[in-house]
């Protein structure tokens, strides 16, 4: 796995914790640019051809 396709797959991961987190805590607005963020890195996977797989929620 090449350095870009790897950290990627962090931030992905990363922002669906944070994600999660603020789900959890009940903030609206930054449930709202976690999901915005994630779907901005999902969309960068798919236009880079990097599988996301089982890391997704």
């Amino acid at each position: 796995m090449d350095a870009f396709t790897a950290g990627l797959l962090q931030r992905i991961q990363n922002t669906e914790t944070d994600l999660t987190r603020a789900r959890e805590s009940g903030d609206d607005f930054l449930v709202d640019v976690e999901q915005a963020e994630l779907e901005d890195l999902r969309r960068i996977a798919a236009e880079h051809g990097v599988e996301i797989g089982a890391t997704t929620a």
